[in-house]
């Protein structure tokens, strides 16, 4: 059966990438990508939200201190409540910092800011799922849900809507019409449920090669799509006047997939904070599941992404579900927890 394209406005006309970019290398190869992270600033808030808007389930809840959580947050100090939650196949941990307390999020946030993160939550009726955001008075980024035009072939049909949870991070509804999109996105059953699960998750860089030279090169996550949107359902969906986006969708064996979004105009997108730490709540960090932690210590040298984690930590107790972590920024800020089981 012919593979589909899996991402959310990607079209089929591939960018230009680097030759070096189609390599798999695999140097520190990324089996799975698991949990998306994210910084909340009030536990409760977060969990009615993600449980009752939204109908995540709850899988764990723990509380975590000490030394090796240091080394691995990068947070002196740090003791946080982690809550996992599942939807579908997919799960997200959110964060809470008990101490010490980070920064907000920064409320003039705009979708080509380089610290700019969300997830596509796969939606089977994209008019019932914004009725019920508009009923639940959740606050949105986009102006509305947007159908993408049918010119551009890979995207064409695809409903997509940004909005935010009450911490201010954007989140995304997204639909795939009949052709597109992988299968498990269209159940046979006569009635769906609403929400289905992560599709992936987005993240500004900017500059798709020498962010490659990371995710692909080093990571050996697999490119499974590019191209090149534009258009004012484009506008209206990233809420950012002018843009022509450049779109790469990359995949590891199992999980959601990671999509950088490059935005070739408007050019005034903002760099993260240089010292973005992990209690602040721009903070997001995607968990993903390698047997070369190691050797990606050897690998930093190549300064294709920064050490938060000044080596590996050993997680003794198993509460989190690894042995061994470290956390990496790329060079735009997004952090990377890099995990074996």
């Amino acid at each position: 059966m012919k593979a589909r394209l899996v991402t959310t406005i990607a079209a089929l006309v591939v960018a230009s990438l680097p030759v070096d970019a189609w390599r798999a290398p695999a140097l520190a190869p990324v089996t799975e990508v698991d949990a998306v992270g994210i910084t909340v600033g009030d536990m409760d808030r977060a969990l009615a939200f993600y449980t009752g808007v939204l109908p995540f389930k709850k899988v764990s809840d723990v509380e975590v201190s000490g030394r090796a959580h240091e080394l691995l947050t990068g947070v002196f100090g740090a003791r946080l409540r982690i809550v996992r939650l599942q939807l579908g196949d997919e799960a997200i941990e959110l964060m809470a910092f008990k101490a010490p307390p980070g920064r907000p999020y920064p409320p003039d946030t705009r979708a080509n800011d380089r610290w700019f993160q969300h997830i596509a939550i796969i939606v089977s009726d994209m008019d019932r799922a914004y009725a019920h955001l508009e009923a639940s008075g959740v606050a949105h980024a986009s102006t509305g849900p947007q159908r993408l035009p049918d010119w551009n072939q890979g995207a064409g049909g695809i409903q997509a809507h940004y909005f935010r949870d009450p911490d201010g991070h954007f989140l995304e509804i997204l639909s795939f019409p009949a052709d597109k999109g992988d299968a498990r996105w269209h159940r046979a059953e006569a009635a769906p449920p609403l929400f289905l699960g992560i599709d992936h998750t987005a993240i500004v860089t900017s500059d798709t090669s020498r962010a490659l030279e990371f995710y692909n090169g080093t990571l050996g996550l697999r490119i499974a799509g590019a191209g090149v949107n534009y258009g004012v359902e484009q506008e209206h969906l990233n809420n950012v006047f002018g843009v022509r986006l450049r779109i790469t969708t990359l995949r590891a064996p199992a999980g959601p997939g990671i999509e950088l979004l490059d935005y070739l105009t408007p050019g005034d997108g903002r760099p993260a904070p240089i010292d973005l730490r992990a209690n602040d709540l721009a903070h997001w960090q995607t968990t993903l599941v390698t047997r070369g932690l190691t050797a990606l210590f050897d690998l930093s040298l190549a300064k294709t992404f920064r050490l938060v984690s000044p080596d590996v930590v050993s997680i003794a107790d198993g509460r989190l579900g690894f042995r061994r972590a470290a956390l990496v920024r790329d060079l735009d800020g997004h952090a990377m927890r890099l995990v074996e089981r």
